[in-house]
């Protein structure tokens, strides 16, 4: 990582703790939601506003710009008039995937073990 870009996470005895790390990484309210989706195929920004209808532009465009910056996401711009940007997994964010997984196998293990009601807004809180 440059400067710029640089995370400084440390534990109160001025060690770096990953959990903290991963936390900041990964922390915006739709950045799992965000890496589902690239996991299943690179996809263009409106694709992927569609595909979460809770999520505002800016909130989108902002955490997209943070996945790119901490270099979990990887933003293309096609060659096409007019221009259109793709965004798929890093090398670095597609070694996230078994993460992924273990959550998303947690989740439906959750779903079966736990009465679960999704409201049609709940996204939106």
């Amino acid at each position: 990582m440059d400067k710029e870009t640089t995370l400084i996470i440390e534990t109160p005895d001025g060690g770096v703790c990953p959990v903290r790390l991963l936390q900041k990484i990964l922390g915006g309210k739709w950045t799992f939601i965000i890496l589902y989706y690239l996991t299943l195929k690179p996809t263009r920004f409106n694709e992927l506003e569609r595909k979460i209808p809770n999520i505002s532009h800016g909130v989108l465009a902002e955490q997209l710009k943070e996945l790119e910056k901490n270099h979990i996401v990887r933003r293309q711009v096609m060659p096409t008039t007019p221009p259109q940007v793709e965004y798929s997994l890093s090398e670095l964010g597609q070694k996230f995937l078994p993460v992924m997984q273990g959550m998303i196998d947690f989740g439906k293990l959750y779903a079966k073990s736990v009465p679960v009601v999704f409201t049609k807004d709940a996204g939106s809180r």
